[in-house]
């Protein structure tokens, strides 16, 4: 892990609140750092980063969202940050699942409410989908592959930057999805070094969901101004899927300033999806 990188990496945990909590919990498949926040005994709420953006990145969420829950941000291992693979190979969807039971157990947590952004969300949806008795609730935020594809469009226009990533297409990526919705320059100097990482691996990825079976509550929002899919047509499509689900399109976000320029948004709708959470003793 470059200097660059994790000079960037701290720069965003250092706009966490004062008393945030660096944890390392050890997995079958290595360590994963999680950042916690929160009071102790406040009902558990898991966060999964969207791809390449690390724990650090719910920055702006942390506090509110800490005031009532305590906050376990993670960096997603197989994905940049400072998870580190070591021991069992992580290869399939089945692995990721297995990978975050063990997170959950280190935390000492037998269910949480679970939130993800952009591919957190699929792997938050996925692991809801195969151990609905961990997850008491669901916030997905602009997930991708949970509800539908990615259009053609976006696809032709990131594929250059995954064959071959530099700084350039990077931030030229960036920029154009994030146009006019507010990307934030911490974050964006982060996601374009760890797309750019020397020996970076892949993260763990598989088939677009079925989320028809998602039984718990569940909370969907989505980026007016995303680029990866039609953001109107994909909440319709969550309706059907979902019908009992809170379903919402925000204007005016991107899809990868949904956590960062909308989080005032975002969480004043969470906190009322999750309510009042119960407080918990002994943890």
């Amino acid at each position: 892990m470059s200097e660059t990188f994790v000079a960037a990496y701290d720069a965003l945990l250092a706009r966490w609140p004062t008393g945030t909590a660096e944890l390392t919990v050890p997995t079958p498949y290595g360590p994963t750092r999680v950042h916690a926040y929160g009071p102790q005994d406040g009902a558990p709420l898991v966060l999964l980063h969207g791809g390449g953006a690390t724990g650090t990145s719910w920055f702006a969420n942390a506090s509110p969202l800490g005031a009532l829950h305590r906050v376990y941000a993670v960096d997603i291992l197989g994905d940049v940050g400072r998870s580190e693979r070591a021991g069992l190979p992580l290869r399939t969807p089945r692995d990721l699942t297995a990978w975050l039971d063990a997170v959950l157990d280190g935390l000492g947590l037998p269910a949480a409410a679970l939130c993800g952004h952009s591919y957190g969300g699929w792997v938050a949806a996925a692991y809801a989908l195969h151990r609905p008795r961990r997850v008491e609730r669901l916030v997905l935020l602009d997930p991708t592959q949970v509800f539908g594809g990615y259009q053609p469009g976006y696809l032709l226009r990131v594929l250059p930057m995954l064959l071959r990533p530099t700084a350039q297409r990077v931030g030229a990526y960036l920029d154009w999805e994030s146009a006019g919705t507010g990307v934030d320059e911490d974050f964006k100097r982060l996601y374009v070094l760890g797309a750019t990482l020397r020996g970076r691996g892949r993260p763990v990825v598989g088939r677009t969901l079925d989320p028809g079976p998602l039984a718990m509550p569940v909370l969907v929002l989505f980026a007016e101004r995303s680029r990866v899919h039609d953001a109107e047509a994909t909440a319709d499509r969550a309706r059907r899927l979902l019908p009992r689900a809170r379903v919402e399109v925000l204007p005016g976000l991107g899809h990868h300033t949904m956590p960062t320029a909308g989080a005032a948004a975002v969480n004043a709708i969470m906190l009322e999806f999750l309510g009042k959470p119960p407080i918990r003793r002994g943890r």
